[in-house]
């Protein structure tokens, strides 16, 4: 019922990723360097070989396409679920996950890793650096916990959805 809106979300999480990946590495980090924006965040230039936090990072040249891999088969569990969800918020929440996945699949694919920019801090301790897509990411997943929580799982009809 609300494929459009998270299929329309999808799209515009993962094209923002890229145009914003193409910007930090062709116009604003060239050459490289740390950029101060505010005294709690800068822009880097970054690559992750690995998943969230590095984890799963090593020299093998299949990583990429295991770890690409696996993220396809949970892009296509969250498309059959988006295609059946009859809840507004969830069918959002589904397609920024989307998006975001898809978005580190293409530079993971196109470059071995995943270029990460946005680096938070505070005092001496850095967040890792991070990206649109793993916002977007983070953002549909908390956006399905605030759904779940509220009881908003039921169809704008009032009916529990068929799972």
């Amino acid at each position: 019922m609300y494929r459009s809106l998270g299929l329309s979300i999808a799209v515009a999480v993962f094209a923002s990723d890229l145009i914003s990946k193409w910007l930090i590495v062709n116009v604003v980090m060239d050459p490289a360097r740390t950029i101060d924006v505010f005294p709690f965040f800068n822009l880097v230039l970054g690559y992750n070989r690995g998943v969230t936090f590095g984890l799963l990072s090593s020299g093998n040249p299949i990583a990429p396409y295991l770890l690409s891999g696996f993220a396809l088969l949970v892009v296509g569990v969250l498309a059959r679920w988006l295609w059946r969800s009859t809840v507004r918020l969830e069918s959002a929440a589904i397609g920024s996950i989307i998006g975001g996945a898809l978005g580190n699949v293409a530079d993971r694919l196109a470059d071995g890793a995943v270029t990460d920019f946005l680096d938070f801090y505070v005092g001496g301790y850095h967040w890792p650096a991070f990206n649109l897509a793993d916002v977007g990411i983070v953002l549909g997943v908390a956006l399905l916990l605030v759904t779940w929580w509220s009881g908003e799982t039921q169809r704008d009809d009032g009916t529990a959805p068929k799972v």
